[in-house]
């Protein structure tokens, strides 16, 4: 892909992602557990556990490495004096232009987990929708939201 946009999520972004997979590998091994042991008391066939460890196998592997990687790399913004231009995607790439007269108000957001990692999120609000950045260092995404306020007004005075 040509002419993407050129700032990329922190790498922290990664680990976060990652850990987020780790938590959701956790409640699907709770389910694979629950499985088991209807297995187990039903006496069901004993190739179950083997099918039931192979999807919990798989479901890490993609939950925990592939898809945060893939996702972190695909992962571009760039803030442009008339538009914010996002590239995200797992599967299939999206490419969005938000123009800055259209562009309502902007928030940061940080739960837990990301304050542990030093990152938040923009949240970028329009009429029709909320676009968000994910995973930026918090210095950096308040000086973004400042930048993207102070230009959606520059615009708006403008129109």
């Amino acid at each position: 892909m040509d002419n993407q946009p050129k700032n990329r999520i922190s790498r922290k972004g990664l680990t976060v992602w990652r850990l987020y997979g780790i938590m959701e590998t956790a409640v699907l091994a709770l389910l694979a557990g629950g499985a088991a042991a209807l297995t187990y008391f039903f006496e069901w066939p004993v190739w179950l556990y083997a099918a039931y460890g192979g999807a919990l196998l798989l479901f890490a592997f993609l939950l925990i490495y592939l898809f945060p990687k893939i996702r972190w790399q695909r992962w571009r913004y760039e803030v442009r004096e008339q538009e914010i231009e996002l590239q995200h995607g797992l599967f299939i790439v999206t490419r969005t232009l938000v123009p800055m007269v259209r562009v309502q108000h902007v928030d940061t957001e940080q739960g837990p987990i990301l304050r542990r990692y030093d990152l938040a999120e923009i949240s970028i609000s329009t009429a029709a929708t909320t676009h968000t950045i994910p995973a930026l260092i918090t210095a950096e995404a308040d000086e973004l939201r400042g930048m993207i306020s102070a230009l959606a007004r520059v615009a708006e005075d403008d129109v």
